[in-house]
């Protein structure tokens, strides 16, 4: 449940730019179409002076904003390299921190979500799933604390390891970062706490979840923890039932070049930053959705 008090879709007219950035052009690939702003846009919660809470007005455009954590997120780099067309990164940065801390970030993830499975025909809330894990390498500029990172043995990696829990579809339902040397099977009760919090009901992993957590996410959270095994003298890749859909979300968000490594110095900013990977993938899609019906109603989706 977020604790952002601002209402989603509320009237933003109240939002005045001096800079400039409200005519800024398109100019990069990470870059919102008017597509995708048009999808987005009602999702994102108002700021507080187009409200009746009051507040100081926002000085930059809203849309230039996203499209500049988009960059990021999307291109790597570092924050005091922002492009000068963008707000000063202190602002932006600002902003993803806040919505952080007011879990806005992972409301607009299940916002989005619901509207993406809406526009498949699926129910807006997963009752199934899939959890797995993905090791992550730090960078050598000791940006992560080592309270924070730690080595995994079986991956050969030193950083931290993401904990995802996906629909069926492979859309993010919830993310836990934690050191790369945690076991899978101790990392999972927090991720399916907030899975079954957003009407989980059965989930698929591999063999590493194995043991107590089974009976323990059954008994106590009423969600069913299926074990997919590999197969009797399987030798090499082999697509397995279930487990190929969150492998492919893993996938998904490696391909933004900020999660590619760990450049976060906080566990809370690395989930918030996997969170927008996940929300460029969903604006995306959703706007392809949209686009398509529009152009023509008949066509399935």
């Amino acid at each position: 449940m977020s604790l952002n008090p601002v209402p989603v879709g509320a009237d933003v007219r109240g939002c005045r730019c001096t800079c400039g950035c409200m005519t800024r052009r398109p100019r990069y690939t990470s870059d919102l179409t008017d597509t995708e702003w048009e999808a987005l846009s009602p999702l994102l919660p108002a700021p507080l002076a187009a409200t009746g809470l009051g507040g100081r007005p926002e000085k930059h455009s809203r849309r230039t904003m996203i499209d500049a954590i988009f960059y990021v997120v999307d291109n790597g780099g570092k924050w005091r390299n922002l492009p000068a067309d963008f707000p000063p990164w202190q602002t932006v940065y600002g902003m993803l921190r806040r919505w952080c801390r007011e879990l806005a970030t992972s409301d607009l993830v299940d916002a989005l979500r619901r509207h993406l499975r809406t526009a498949l025909g699926r129910s807006a809330r997963p009752s199934a799933g899939c959890i797995d894990s993905q090791s992550v390498h730090k960078t050598a500029e000791a940006t992560v604390p080592r309270h924070s990172s730690g080595f995994d043995p079986h991956k050969k990696v030193n950083g931290r390891k993401r904990h995802l829990v996906t629909d069926t579809l492979g859309l993010v339902v919830t993310v836990v970062i934690t050191a790369a040397d945690v076991q899978d099977r101790d990392a999972a009760w927090r991720a399916l706490y907030g899975a079954s919090l957003r009407g989980l009901k059965h989930v698929w992993a591999d063999q590493g979840y194995e043991g107590p957590l089974v009976d323990q996410a059954e008994n106590v959270l009423g969600l069913v923890v299926e074990i997919v095994y590999r197969q009797a003298g399987q030798k090499g890749f082999q697509l397995l039932p279930r487990r190929w859909v969150i492998e492919r979300t893993l996938a998904w968000i490696s391909r933004r070049r900020r999660c590619a490594r760990d450049y976060e110095r906080l566990p809370e900013h690395h989930a918030t930053i996997v969170c927008w990977a996940a929300i460029i993938h969903m604006t995306r899609k959703l706007a392809r959705l949209t686009h398509t019906t529009q152009q023509d109603p008949k066509q399935p989706l």
